[in-house]
């Protein structure tokens, strides 16, 4: 692994059991991609060993290409890596990603998992770590993730009469359609 710190590479080997890839794009950050059935399990591994804490949970919209987004917010929201493909032929659905960041000091360890829109499914974190409850109310609400095993599910940020299945995070979100804004005035 070669450029990582030590922390770093303590922190590769405990997930590694169910890696599905890794990144370390910073010499002090390493990106692990676990799949969401295997999440808890690498989490556990975290956890029980002591390795640093869980600074954050982030989530990411990736649109495919049955997503049209105009051209200047493709540029503003999507890296080089990740362009989308407008050609005619098969069209991909895209996905959700949900970024597990864990801090051992300056080192970040990150799980990242990937989840279609058709089934954007993460177990919930919260028997292991019951802080996380808000970080996965904000994915629910924001995002659209579905979490059963989070045991609050009410709005954390949106009012509790915002439209199921608008998610104001996603890059396809156009503001509310007009008779849910009405109603809200």
């Amino acid at each position: 692994m070669s450029d990582a710190h030590p922390s770093l590479e303590h922190f590769r080997e405990l997930v590694k059991l169910w890696e599905v890839s890794f990144n370390q794009p910073e010499s002090n950050r390493m990106d692990v991609v676990v799949r969401a059935a295997d999440l808890f399990d690498a989490a556990s591994a975290i956890i029980s060993t002591g390795w640093g804490y869980l600074s954050s949970i982030t989530g990411l919209d990736h649109p495919g290409t049955s997503v049209r987004l105009p051209a200047a917010v493709e540029k503003q929201w999507m890296r080089a890596d990740e362009k989308i493909d407008h050609s005619a032929g098969a069209q991909s659905e895209g996905y959700l990603e949900a970024l597990y960041q864990f801090v051992d000091g300056a080192q970040v360890g990150t799980l990242r998992v990937r989840v279609p829109y058709h089934a954007p499914d993460l177990p919930s974190l919260f028997k292991l770590i019951p802080s996380v409850s808000l970080y996965e109310r904000e994915l629910i609400e924001m995002f659209g993730f579905h979490m059963p095993e989070s045991p609050d599910q009410t709005h954390l940020i949106l009012p509790e009469e915002w439209p199921a299945g608008v998610y104001p995070l996603r890059k396809d979100f156009q503001g509310l359609p007009a008779k849910a804004a009405e109603t809200r005035d």
